[in-house]
């Protein structure tokens, strides 16, 4: 590779949520320069405009099959911004059951069955195939085997997951059970107990399997702490209410990491730029996000020097990494008793909570994948508090008085990062929707000061020492999980 100069292009990008090219440079074996291409026009924003606010909940959470808890979340969120009304603490602690089993389905899916194949060989059979000539799978045979045992049983695993959301939700996906308002399902005793039992299922599964194969995995690709950093950067917009207070404690608490240090969450700095987007330029290019202002932006396949559908969300002028790793850096959440015992063959050092592994190994390929593992854990131990809490035939629900004029915004974290929906209403209508996902953090295009996306940034220098084989591309990528 010495001296030579590869273009290399995924297209599509395989194993994930969405629709997403990337397009990366390699100099001498590593990657010099990225680009992540999101070939879709959504047009859920345009897609709002002129219904009913009440519509909302049910419209975004076709915006992705995988969490659509979240967006019905930030949805109902914005929307009690917006007629200044409360949850009722039975209805709160349900949502919270349903968002928190969804972030566990999500999150296993993600590790065995979007990413795990980057680590672990299957059979020669769909869908383990087709796989690149050399894949740079490392695992013994007896682990390997543990991996594709493992691999069957999540599916299951789950099902079971959806299971949770749907005894609070009435389905999943796309719940029907969470309106504005709360939740419209009064648990009843013999609910909350069939929640809990499913819950052990995970809990035995996550604790037993799960989380020892994340660590084991990590061992043998020790070199992808190595990689990857980005930026450095991160956010986290909060989740998880803990009371009824607007803006109170919540389980994921708001906040942000910036230069080395722990920073509050002020939504006011939120800026939107559409330089390398293909939408029509507008004034709201570069100002505040949330409340939005004018017109949704039209769509602009043929601008000149955009490359993608994503619009480049930034905070302050910096451009942030979202996700479990961000979450659980900014909370410095304590890692399970697996994570303690095993932390210390993988990286050397011992570490009782996710600061104590420190910012690079983290911020990096592979740290990425455990704390995705470790926030398994922490979650299972968040739903059986609330399990605890959740009283049987309490109301759930508090219609909302939604004004004919009102403006409302509501946060929360999706499985994949920071979610933000903020809505303008005007004569009893939807006037303005505004949806800043997880997704458009992480794999934006460069701004208008020429500032690569996270993703983009986390890609240059990552070794590509095959161009017929680009690996670890593959890898960088789905560790944030489009």
């Amino acid at each position: 590779m010495s001296g030579t100069t590869h273009v290399i292009s995924l297209d599509p990008v395989t194993r994930i949520e969405g629709h997403l090219k990337a397009e990366v440079t390699v100099e001498n074996g590593r990657v010099t320069d990225a680009r992540m291409v999101g070939g879709m026009y959504r047009g859920f924003e345009s897609i709002l405009a002129g219904r009913d606010p009440a519509d909302a909940p049910q419209i975004v959470q076709r915006i992705c099959g995988v969490c659509p808890v979240s967006h019905d979340t930030a949805a109902c969120l914005a929307l009690e911004d917006a007629a200044k009304t409360a949850v009722p603490p039975n209805g709160r602690i349900a949502r919270n059951l349903m968002l928190a089993a969804n972030y566990l389905q999500s999150n296993i899916l993600h590790f065995y069955h979007l990413a795990g194949q980057d680590y672990f060989r299957g059979p020669d059979t769909a869908p383990f195939i087709p796989r690149y000539a050399r894949p740079d799978l490392r695992l013994p045979p007896s682990l390997n085997t543990q991996a594709v045992e493992q691999y069957l049983e999540a599916l299951e695993v789950r099902q079971v997951c959806h299971e949770m959301v749907a005894l609070l939700g009435g389905r999943m996906p796309h719940v029907q059970g969470m309106p504005a308002g709360g939740a419209a399902q009064i648990p009843t005793k013999e609910t909350i107990l069939e929640y809990a039992g499913r819950m052990k299922r995970v809990r035995d599964f996550a604790h037993n399997r799960f989380l020892p194969l994340a660590y084991a995995i990590a061992g043998v690709y020790r070199d992808l702490f190595d990689m990857a950093h980005g930026y450095g950067d991160a956010l986290c917009a909060g989740a998880f209410p803990l009371d009824d207070t607007r803006g109170g404690k919540q389980a994921f608490r708001p906040g942000l990491w910036l230069n080395g240090r722990d920073a509050p969450f002020d939504p006011s700095l939120i800026r939107e730029d559409t330089r390398h987007a293909w939408f029509t330029p507008s004034p709201e290019d570069s100002g505040a996000l949330f409340p939005p202002s004018g017109a949704a932006p039209e769509p602009d396949p043929d601008r000149k020097d955009a490359y993608t559908f994503v619009k480049a969300p930034s905070y302050a002028g910096r451009r942030l990494e979202v996700g479990p790793a961000a979450r659980m850096w900014i909370n410095d959440t304590p890692l399970s008793a697996v994570g303690r015992e095993r932390l210390p063959e993988v990286l050397g050092t011992r570490a009782e909570t996710v600061r104590d592994m420190g910012a690079d190994n983290v911020f990096s390929l592979m740290g990425r994948q455990l704390t995705r593992a470790e926030e398994v854990h922490h979650t299972i131990g968040l739903i059986e508090g609330w399990l605890r809490e959740l009283t049987p035939g309490e109301p759930t629900f508090l219609p909302p008085d939604i004004p004919e004029e009102a403006d409302g915004m509501g946060f929360t974290e999706a499985p994949r990062g920071a979610l933000g929906h903020a809505v303008r209403i005007r004569n009893g209508r939807i006037e303005r929707y505004a949806v800043l996902a997880a997704s458009m953090w992480n794999f934006s295009p460069r701004d208008a000061a020429g500032q690569r996306g996270p993703v983009e940034e986390a890609l240059i220098g990552v070794p590509v020492p095959d161009p017929d084989s680009p690996v670890n591309v593959g890898r960088v990528i789905r560790a944030f999980d489009p």
